[in-house]
């Protein structure tokens, strides 16, 4: 191959989305999406806040519930509303796509184990390519939104 032909199997180039902007991210998504789910989940359904954390099951299908929707907005959209306000995007390390809604389901499974160790989450301040425990385990990357 000549020097000054270019190679068209190269992966796309990217903008990785900053660390804090992904912090920020999340803590809309908390906001907007799972506070409530958390309040429906106690006031309306249950009988207030201490039934709600009395039972077992409620925690688990209120964060079960916000995985399912987490995971059907990154596999439709690409983004959460946290990350739409942010301008980010994930999308799959090699192809630059969308990825599915199962890949989208395990990265938010593989989120809560990384989010239980925290190593996983400091991970992207080390990393040039800004990837994250979970991000690496189901190869995906998040990139600022090109306009």
């Amino acid at each position: 191959m000549k020097k000054n032909q270019k190679n068209t199997s190269q992966k796309p180039k990217y903008t990785y989305a900053k660390y804090t902007s992904r912090i920020k991210a999340f803590i809309t998504d908390m906001f907007m999406i799972y506070a409530p789910i958390l309040y429906i989940s106690a006031y309306v359904i249950m009988d207030g806040k201490d039934d709600f954390q009395a039972s077992q099951l409620a925690p688990l299908l209120s964060t079960a519930l916000y995985g399912l929707i987490y995971a059907l907005l990154i596999s439709r959209f690409g983004q959460t509303p946290g990350k739409k306000a942010y301008e980010m995007k994930v999308v799959d390390s090699r192809s630059g796509q969308y990825i599915g809604f199962f890949r989208a389901l395990l990265r938010f499974i593989a989120f809560l184990f990384t989010s239980a160790t925290f190593l996983g989450l400091f991970l992207p301040l080390y990393r040039k390519d800004k990837k994250a425990l979970h991000d690496l385990l189901v190869n995906t990357l998040v990139v600022v939104e090109k306009k």
